[in-house]
């Protein structure tokens, strides 16, 4: 209704239905990027571009900067590049042994480049290191590989992210999202209320970025 009553009044003042409309769509977009975040930004594109380019000068002048590297991994699998990001953690390797983070990266491209058994060693590794690495997410990408091929693997990676109690309300989703492919409704239920009740506990400095998440939990749930 109250949109409706939007593009009324803005095709009452312009006189034209199809300008009312655009206006009414931009202020929904504007409303849900400063206050939800479900629409995809407009400028992350460019801004990804320019990030890629002053890292890689970064490393270029100091390519001994590791953090600069890796900081260029994470934005190369943000991009979907994932063969480029695990050249880059090759060169890394010598370095990083002993990095959790490192070998979770690697394992998440070995997994996106359609190598599951050097993705799930690589994850393991990560998780043997550090069992929390990356909020548990190495467990969630693992149980999204071998849901349809091995479930039984996939709920054993399901519980050992449970078991490390994640405050996470996109995990949590994700964790919903992956029972209800498992055909685990109840499981699914009980995630997506866990993901809303840990919004709700949330200071507000933290609600901006996990809004978005407890919002796709609440219709799901």
């Amino acid at each position: 209704m109250k949109i409706a009553a939007l593009f009324a009044l803005f095709w009452l003042i312009l006189g034209n239905p199809i300008a009312a409309i655009i206006i009414v769509l931009l202020l929904l977009y504007f409303l849900d990027r400063r206050f939800v975040g479900l629409t995809p930004g407009i400028a992350r594109p460019l801004q990804r571009m320019r990030q890629l380019s002053q890292l890689r000068a970064q490393i270029e002048v100091n390519p001994h900067d590791h953090s600069a590297k890796m900081q260029l991994v994470r934005l190369l699998v943000e991009m979907k590049r994932y063969k480029s990001a695990r050249e880059l953690l090759l060169k890394m390797q010598t370095n990083m042994e002993h990095s959790a983070e490192f070998w979770s990266e690697l394992g998440a491209c070995e997994l996106a480049l359609g190598r599951p058994d050097e993705g799930e060693r690589h994850m393991e590794r990560a998780l043997d290191i550090n069992p929390r690495v990356k909020y548990g997410e190495p467990y969630l990408r693992l149980a999204e590989t071998f849901a349809s091929r091995d479930p039984a693997k996939a709920l054993g990676y399901l519980h050992r992210f449970r078991d490390i109690h994640s405050s996470s309300c996109e995990a949590l989703y994700r964790l919903g999202r992956l029972y209800l492919t498992l055909g685990k409704k109840e499981e699914a239920a009980q995630a997506f209320r866990e993901c809303v009740d840990i919004y709700r506990a949330l200071p507000r400095y933290m609600k901006r970025r996990e809004r978005k998440w407890a919002l796709l939990a609440r219709f799901r749930a």
